[in-house]
């Protein structure tokens, strides 16, 4: 007489039979997993084209929508269109590219480096921070206030203000389409360019106030002292009183103060002229 298995008996079987004949499972798949992504930071002033954190630019179509991020193909760091020596490039995305390099910016320069004058204003966060806000405007990149001194006017070069200093050289090349003029004793820096069918470029003021730059026009025989004036940078007369220290060149460590109209009997302007 046949007995049929009941149907729990039936799985009982069956699992047994599985865990019998089923190969032994050796590993676990580690690399089944969500993919993590990592935001990047992009600027946002351009048309076209956008650069991120990782200093990579490209067309704002192909940025990852998710890690808004650019492809990490074609030239990171990129320095198209840029003049080295000044630091200066002719679009907004490669300049902030371009400052992303470390060989040409580093954290130590600009994470302690203030946003703005006042005391009171935020250091930059990050090298990236300092790039998009540096590139994007420039005082030093205009000439009468309402025009471009020429198409390289996104710069991401220290100021020559800042603690961490500046190679001579470069702040030479921020003086390109500028003329630098020695003015006559008593003569303010208007009147000296106006003499030569040009204007005073004020914001060019704070380059020429640097010994190593007034030194390369004016003899400073008697040093290069720091001072405070309307009519720096200068150099005294020789025929000035002792107590003025003649022949010494003098900058004024306090640049509000710099100024196109600023005159002294006993002193000769050093003037940025266009």
């Amino acid at each position: 007489m046949e007995v049929c298995a009941s149907p729990s008996r039936r799985i009982l079987l069956l699992i047994l039979f599985i865990f019998k004949f089923s190969p032994t499972i050796t590993a676990i798949r580690k690399d089944v997993s969500f993919q993590t992504l990592h935001p990047c930071k992009t600027t946002v002033q351009g048309r076209y084209l956008l650069s991120d954190d990782n200093g990579y630019v490209c067309n704002a179509v192909s940025v990852n929508p998710f890690s808004r991020c650019c492809p990490l193909k074609g030239e990171k760091f990129s320095c198209h269109g840029c003049n080295l020596l000044s630091r200066c490039c002719n679009s907004y995305e490669h300049c902030v590219s371009c400052c992303l390099n470390p060989a040409l910016t580093t954290k130590e320069q600009v994470l302690k480096m203030k946003v703005a004058k006042p005391a009171s204003a935020r250091t930059y966060t990050s090298i990236f921070d300092y790039c998009a806000g540096r590139c994007r405007h420039s005082s030093e990149s205009v000439v009468h206030e309402n025009a471009y001194i020429s198409d390289f006017h996104h710069c991401f070069s220290l100021p020559l203000n800042s603690s961490s200093g500046e190679n001579n050289t470069v702040a030479e090349a921020r003086l390109n389409g500028i003329n630098v003029v020695v003015g006559r004793q008593g003569e303010s820096c208007n009147s000296v360019c106006k003499s030569r069918g040009q204007s005073c470029v004020p914001n060019k003021l704070v380059v020429l106030n640097n010994c190593d730059i007034i030194q390369k026009y004016m003899s400073c025989k008697g040093s290069c002292l720091a001072s405070v004036g309307a009519d720096q940078p200068a150099e005294v007369v020789y025929d000035a009183p002792m107590h003025m220290n003649p022949g010494s060149c003098l900058y004024t460590e306090t640049h509000s103060m710099l100024s196109c109209d600023g005159l002294h009997q006993h002193t000769r302007r050093l003037c940025p002229c266009a």
